[in-house]
């Protein structure tokens, strides 16, 4: 970090108060933020689906429809919650972590009630009742997420540290990954049926995981950049606008996050029936879990000396370019056995890994470049629109997902499904995301601005900035 850059962030905390030193407490502390969102993220994303199709008994297509709105809803509510968190004043545990810790328990009590199923009630009841939670449980989310997400810029200003918070709280989505998704078939599926009292028990365990995560977050992490008070720079929904209009870095990711997040959604929801109907064997989603999730630790040692050396713009499209190449491969290989697809698809999970763990250093690049054009410091609103689009990425898996698991010919009241039906199941597992990692790698390489080089010179130029307005 140049000294420039040093002498500001010390300048702008307040000077009666005294921080400590960033350090590994605070990249502990922002992994168990992750980690607690991804017990119910990820469960949601992998198994709701089958809940709702096979215990619930509402059909893939509405399960399509309700993921569809309640994503956009979600969408909305994100920008609305981040530009309340900008409004607020940085109380004595800082501005973000103190909506961690008051909203989490009623988020985890809300996604604990979606996987509640009241005997006899009809088939339109359930529906609604679905529709309910599920909107619920997407709006709460939002209260903890945006302000977990936003603090990172205000943890640490240094380039490096932000990538290490990124590179953290990968770490901890990757930990609940694994759990979820190696433990979790283990306690959801019984003789490779889905069982409405395992997911109850699932989403109660997974819950207490949680919200002990979120305390622990809340505990260890500590917000030590504070804005001063400028004059003329007071919040202002119009400049704010036009400025997030000329933030190319900006645009550029939030195209990229909005496919990424289409993928690894549509990935969950269709590996679901892509191994217990097409392979036969629900158990080896355990495998699965396990082995992506090895694959992408695997990358994380890496990433710091990748990032020194090349860029995050550099090594991130690289990763990219490997997971194309391998689901496409996957897509000309039907025949493969379950094991040998895990072990080959676990090569274009490394690949993937290398974007997934510095995309949260993205976004705080894109942050400090939205202050650079503005002269505004507005995190969570900038959070918020990122978070936006990686809701309107879900909204499209949610609804295409659903809606293609039913047009390929899914039926789940069949004991077996018909082979049209499950060739267009492996389709949606391995060419669909072939097809959108390559957009993805096009738009790191052709459109999304900032090399190594750049970022360096923003963390300089924006530091002499905030230096002038003191």
């Amino acid at each position: 970090m140049s000294q420039t850059a040093r002498k500001w962030e010390e300048e702008t905390v307040e000077a009666k108060v005294a921080f400590r030193r960033f350090g590994m407490r605070d990249k502990i502390g922002y992994l168990f933020g992750d980690f607690g969102n991804d017990f119910f993220f990820i469960l949601v994303s992998s198994f709701l689906m089958v809940y709702y199709t096979d215990i619930l008994g509402i059909s893939a297509a509405t399960v399509g429809i309700l993921f569809l709105v309640a994503r956009i809803w979600d969408a909305v509510a994100d920008v609305t919650w981040g530009r309340f968190i900008d409004t607020r004043k940085t109380g004595k545990n800082g501005k973000f972590r103190p909506w961690i810790f008051r909203m989490s328990l009623p988020l985890v009590l809300s996604g604990v009630l979606m996987f509640v199923k009241i005997p006899g009630m009809s088939d339109g009841a359930y529906m609604a009742y679905a529709f309910i939670t599920y909107i619920l449980w997407g709006t709460l989310y939002s209260t903890v997420n945006i302000p977990y997400g936003s603090m990172a810029s205000v943890i640490t200003g240094d380039p490096v540290e932000r990538t290490a918070l990124s590179t953290f709280r990968t770490m901890g989505s990757m930990l609940a990954s694994l759990i979820i998704n190696v433990v979790g078939p283990l306690i959801l599926f019984v003789d490779n049926k889905a069982d409405a009292n395992r997911f109850l028990l699932g989403a109660i365990l997974f819950g207490l995981l949680s919200i002990s995560c979120y305390i622990a977050c809340y505990k260890l992490t500590t917000e030590r950049i504070i804005m001063p008070e400028t004059k003329g720079k007071k919040a202002n929904l119009g400049k704010s606008l036009k400025g997030l209009g000329k933030n190319k870095p900006l645009i550029s990711i939030l195209f990229a996050s909005l496919l990424l997040m289409l993928c690894t959604m549509l990935i969950g929801a269709v590996n679901v029936y892509l191994f217990k109907d097409y392979f036969g064997n629900a158990s080896a989603l355990s495998i699965i879990g396990f082995v992506q999730a090895v694959a992408v630790f695997i990358a994380i040692p890496l990433v710091k000396p990748f990032v020194a050396k090349y860029g995050k713009k550099e090594m991130a499209a690289v990763g990219m370019a490997i997971a194309f190449i391998v689901y496409g491969l996957l897509y000309f290989l039907p025949e493969l056995t379950a094991t040998q697809f895990i072990i080959i698809s676990a090569v274009g999970m490394f690949g993937y890994g290398f974007f997934n763990i510095v995309i949260w250093a993205f976004v705080t690049d894109v942050i400090d470049y939205h202050e650079y054009l503005t002269g505004l410091r507005e995190d969570g609103t900038v959070y918020s629109v990122y978070s936006f689009a990686r809701k309107v990425g879900q909204a499209i898996a949610g609804g295409i997902g659903g809606i293609a698991i039913a047009a390929v010919g899914y039926n789940a009241k069949l004991p077996e499904q018909t082979g049209s039906a499950l060739h267009g199941i492996h389709t949606l597992a391995t060419l669909v995301p072939a097809f959108i990692y390559l957009l993805i790698f096009l738009i790191l390489v052709f459109f999304y601005p900032l090399t190594k080089k750049r970022t360096n010179q923003l963390v300089i130029d924006l530091a002499e900035k905030r230096e002038e307005q003191i």
